[in-house]
């Protein structure tokens, strides 16, 4: 088996700033946009992030439809909705106003309604029409990537679509756009940006995954490198210094700022390594949810939100990872405030996992998997849904069998 011998960046453009929101229908205007399908979720559709892009739009003279019915954590059935509407409305350009659940939304709306084919088959896409994401939480960084994730309601868990085509052509990042996101959604979402650098600086190096037999197959997870590295750790000092401070005072505009950047940050890091076993884990965890409905999000039916999903898995992982690469393990640790000056290799994993704990405890998250429904009867059940996963657990720094995954859901049950 011959190697991957190189790597390359992808991402989205991004602007950031106060009130940019309000360019979105100049921009389009310059795209030559005519008719324009705008996503966001029930919710949302009432607040102001909503209200500015329509008002944008308006003002530039840009016809529109606005979709509200973006289901948060969505699936199969509501992408299908959504592709429905996009294919019949003739719409020449997207925007996707929300969090990581309405821009995947109009991902795969974008995808589909451009390229029509059932549902889960393969497309070969060419290029795909202008989509604007202006994410409102600071969490997936999904206005940078070429992932579009669901739940999959056959199996009851999640899995993705990925392709560079994908990313959005633009990502406004603005700070107001956040301010009306509750502290708990403000805490999961900040989880994802946490879990997002670590896994991305921890997964497989690049040079260890088989090479494609032409560029073009060159897979968008691609393994950690030296370039989606410094995005990553530099994500993860930030969400180090400001997620506690954006959580417990939604009034600290500075903190609510970083954090916005950082999941921008973190997206450009794991939008081109990946991530691995926490976000593999987390899929059959939020697909198999039974009643756990969270503290602080708008919704009408139960869900694991997702940035909850990977951090109660992340402990335990990291704790198997990291004899793999010790090195880089105590270098999220010592990020996090651990003193790794004594710290020996083997400890690696016990060190950065007590840093994740004491994170926890302090925004009061759910302990352990049992806390939000899962017992060791379910254990069977979750490893079957992650197996399936090898999009990201193949890059997991360590290779985990369906044994190693039954004892790391084990303790994830147990928490701490």
């Amino acid at each position: 088996m011959s190697l991957e011998y190189a790597f390359e960046l992808a991402s989205s453009s991004i602007r950031f700033g106060r009130d940019v929101t309000r360019e979105v229908g100049m921009d389009l205007a310059e795209m030559k946009a005519q008719r324009v399908m705008v996503l966001t979720d029930p919710n949302l559709a009432r607040l102001a992030p909503v209200a500015m892009v329509v008002e944008s739009l308006r003002d530039n003279g840009i016809s529109f439809a606005l979709f509200d019915r973006v289901r948060v954590e969505p699936t199969d059935v509501s992408f299908r909705e959504a592709i429905d509407f996009a294919t019949q409305g003739g719409f020449d350009a997207f925007v996707a106003v929300g969090g990581g659940s309405t821009i995947d939304t109009a991902k795969a709306a974008n995808l589909y309604s451009t390229y029509p084919a059932d549902f889960l088959e393969y497309v070969n896409a060419g290029p795909l029409k202008p989509l604007i994401a202006v994410p409102t939480t600071a969490g997936t960084g999904s206005e940078t990537t070429g992932v579009a994730i669901f739940d999959y309601t056959p199996l009851h868990a999640k899995t993705g679509i990925a392709h560079r085509r994908l990313k959005p052509t633009l990502g406004i990042l603005d700070p107001e756009n956040t301010r009306s996101m509750p502290p708990q959604v403000a805490a999961a979402s900040g989880f994802d940006v946490l879990s997002h650098a670590i896994e991305s600086y921890t997964a497989l190096p690049f040079h260890r995954r088989p090479r494609p037999q032409r560029p073009a197959l060159r897979p968008a997870y691609q393994g950690s490198n030296p370039i989606s590295d410094v995005w990553s750790l530099e994500a993860l000092r930030w969400v180090s210094k400001y997620l506690v401070r954006a959580v417990e005072d939604p009034d600290d505009d500075e903190a609510r700022e970083k954090m916005q950047l950082a999941a921008s940050y973190a997206g450009v890091g794991f939008g081109n390594a990946g991530v691995h076993l926490p976000h593999g884990m987390s899929y059959p965890v939020s697909g198999m949810v039974r009643d756990f409905r969270p503290q602080g999000f708008p919704v009408d039916h139960p869900i694991v939100p997702h940035g909850m999903s990977v951090i109660l898995n992340a402990p335990a992982v990291f704790r198997f990872t990291a004899q793999a690469c010790p090195d880089r393990h105590l270098v999220a640790a010592e990020i996090l405030g651990a003193d790794v000056s004594r710290a020996r290799p083997e400890d690696a994993g016990k060190i950065l996992s007590e840093r994740l704990i004491g994170i926890l405890q302090r925004l009061k998250v759910p302990n352990g998997l049992r806390s939000i429904g899962y017992g060791k009867s379910d254990i069977p059940a979750l490893v079957e849904g992650t197996l399936p996963q090898e999009r990201v657990t193949r890059l997991s720094p360590r290779p985990a069998d369906r044994s190693d995954l039954a004892r790391l859901f084990e303790e994830a049950i147990a928490g701490w």
